[in-house]
């Protein structure tokens, strides 16, 4: 037979040492988006050396009509709003999308390993991730 009730007694300090862990891990759960954020933000910037940057072809096609001079002004361009872009509540900074010549323009940022080939374990450390920002329109979605 089962007891109606089962009564739990937990001593007040074991109480405060839960409360200090679940804490400590919101703290270093937060500390890691900002960490993440930051390394972003590097990427969106320029700064990040380990970092690709690739523009679709469809988004060029928009914007450039194929000639190749123009190609490179609509990427700089690109390229310049991305780096002002303001983000509204983004945790990661990791993607978002803005108005270009009358034209929503979508980014990503996506982790890799170093060689390019299969995801990052952890996107915090950036010694093992390399970024990829991706720059495309709608019909690339």
């Amino acid at each position: 037979m089962l007891p109606a009730t089962i009564a739990t007694s937990v001593a007040p300090e074991t109480t405060a040492k839960v409360g200090r862990l679940l804490n400590g891990s919101l703290a270093s759960a937060e500390a890691r988006l900002a960490s993440i954020a930051r390394l972003n933000d590097r990427c969106r910037h320029g700064l990040d050396r380990t970092a690709r940057i690739m523009v679709t072809r469809t988004c060029l096609g928009t914007f450039a009509s194929g000639d190749g001079a123009m190609e490179i002004v609509v990427q700089a361009r690109l390229y310049v709003a991305i780096r002002h872009h303001v983000f509204a509540d983004a945790a990661e900074r990791d993607r978002g999308n803005f108005e270009f010549e009358g034209t929503t323009v979508y980014f990503k940022i996506d982790y890799y390993d170093a060689a390019f080939e299969y995801g990052s374990e952890d996107p915090a450390d950036a010694s093992i991730t390399r970024r990829v920002l991706t720059i495309m329109v709608r019909e690339d979605l």
